[in-house]
């Protein structure tokens, strides 16, 4: 088939550093790809004619290349194809390859631009799929003594106590959580867990969206080195959500860590709805690996959501100002920096029995090390809502860009009470921190009037709290003035940490009673 093809703006992926490529892809193996479409998300259920008309003229011309549309999402806008890899190779103009990498094994990839049929320019954003390579990476270190529970680790009743939860078990809610392959998801570890807490079991629905996670430990095993630890921080958020929402409905989505995972996470929850989603997981913000087409159309997705009040929780991350990148400039983790999201950063209860902002040595990852992610974006502008906010970039000559995290909670010392395998294991890291504000914007919306409920709560924070001019969150949220600094070795420096809003720990850490009542008044 001899058309014309044009470059697809955006869709340029480097050589993988820790890879080799060492076969061409067969080219009868199976593929399966997201092709997203122009347009935003829209809000009201009513879909433009012209999203049906470039669905149907996409559909059209990956047929005519051999390929099997499998499913149309008119909201909010992606075309799900598969085909045998000869033809996408022909439909986007590119060479699939079999690569082999020290972390990940064996998988496809490709290197360069794609190219989509010319009749497409303009439609078609992104093609997601092809290249199965790690764009997710989970937000976790953990935290070791002042609770009730397993060596005095947080239980979800010290939890509510502490952030002042208003009444309830989140009825009639529903939470999201994501989860990216490889991991396993095990219900003996979560009955055991509200067995222990004399809690009921909530309903947890595991959504596979392109990864189907084991159920048992050796399966957990089977499936890849580093799976029982990751299903430890599954298990994780899952156990802190169903601790503080018995009574809330749980669907937890296991996607891919790829390109396409992130955008098919999103979709799905779009779909969905839940009040609140819950990712502990993210990558720098300016990982080469990740294309800009991919983080374009993760952010329109975002914003789409926030648009139908599902405030995406984002952890901040694990390794402080330098956010994995060891380049001496300070870094931040996407997606925490789109603002359609909550950010959330992370806190430590220190000797004395203060609330402090969580730093271990080395300031990052290493054995039990780890420090609340934190910062300025490199890349998205710093909106509307957050131009009062006087936090300037570490890095010289940086744009004035988006300022997070919003907002903090537990991650450190003592962690969180939690049950793995049979066994208490203890944790924490923002990937706790996160879940439990997920866990918490549910129980304050079932706590809400109705006219007041299912909004997307970032800016809210931002804004006057009545006729007094103080911002919500400063007047909701408990000030975490004290505290290391987000610095991790390297970057030597990091973003200090004061009274009042701070890029360490944002507002603070809740007050979910108060939270409920400053809602009422914005």
């Amino acid at each position: 088939m001899t058309e014309q093809h044009v470059v697809l703006e955006g869709s340029k992926r480097p050589a993988m550093a820790d890879a080799t490529r060492v076969a061409d892809a067969d080219a009868q193996a199976p593929v399966s790809v997201t092709v997203t479409l122009r347009g935003k998300v829209v809000t009201d259920d009513r879909i433009p004619d012209e999203r049906r008309e470039d669905a149907e003229k996409t559909k059209a011309v990956l047929e005519r290349y051999g390929l099997t549309v499998d499913k149309v999402r008119l909201q909010p806008g992606s075309v799900l194809a598969s085909g045998p890899v000869s033809a996408m190779n022909a439909a986007f103009q590119t060479n699939l390859g079999i690569y082999r990498s020290a972390e990940q094994g064996e998988l496809r990839g490709r290197e360069g631009e794609l190219r989509i049929p010319s009749e497409l320019a303009g439609i078609v954003t992104g093609v997601f799929g092809l290249d199965e390579r790690r764009v997710a990476r989970r937000a976790a270190a953990q935290g070791t003594g002042t609770g009730t529970g397993f060596h005095g680790s947080f239980s979800p009743a010290d939890l509510e106590r502490h952030y002042n939860f208003p009444q309830g078990q989140g009825d009639g809610q529903k939470i999201g959580i994501a989860e990216f392959f490889p991991c396993g998801y095990f219900d003996d570890d979560l009955r055991a867990f509200c067995d222990g807490h004399s809690l009921p079991t909530p309903q947890v629905d595991v959504v596979p969206v392109g990864f189907d996670p084991p159920r048992s430990p050796l399966a957990a095993q089977q499936l890849a080195p580093d799976a029982e630890d990751n299903t430890l921080e599954v298990m994780m958020d899952v156990e802190i959500v169903a601790g503080l929402c018995p009574a809330a409905r749980i669907p937890v989505y296991f996607v891919p860590w790829t390109q396409k995972g992130w955008i098919d996470l999103i979709d799905q929850a779009i779909a969905d709805r839940p009040v609140a989603l819950s990712i502990s997981y993210g990558l720098p913000e300016k990982d080469p690996h990740l294309a800009s087409a991919a983080r374009d159309e993760v952010y329109k997705r975002l914003e789409g959501a926030a648009g139908l009040g599902i405030t995406v929780c984002v952890a901040s991350g694990d390794d402080g100002a330098g956010a994995q990148v060891q380049d001496g400039a300070a870094h931040v983790s996407f997606p925490s920096t789109s603002e359609s999201t909550l950010c959330v950063g992370g806190t430590q209860i220190d000797s004395a029995g203060r609330e402090v902002s969580w730093w271990e040595a080395p300031g990052r990852r290493s054995g039990h090390g780890g420090a609340s992610g934190g910062g300025v974006s490199a890349i998205v502008k710093r909106p509307q809502w957050q131009q009062n906010i006087q936090v300037d970039s570490l890095n010289q000559g940086a744009i004035k860009g988006r300022v997070v995290p919003d907002v903090a909670a537990l991650a450190g010392s003592p962690g969180y009470d939690l049950t793995f395998e049979g066994r208490p294991q203890p944790s924490g890291g923002t990937s706790a921190s996160t879940p439990l504000w997920a866990a918490l914007i549910a129980r304050v919306d079932a706590a809400l009037p109705a006219g007041k409920r299912q909004r997307f709560l970032t800016p809210l924070l931002y804004k006057s709290n009545g006729a007094g001019g103080q911002p919500l969150g400063q007047a909701v949220c408990r000030d975490i003035p004290t505290g290391h600094d987000n610095r991790s070795n390297p970057p030597a420096v990091g973003y200090p940490v004061k009274a009042g809003y701070d890029a360490v720990t944002g507002w603070g850490v809740p007050d979910g009673t108060a939270l409920v009542k400053g809602l009422q008044s914005v």
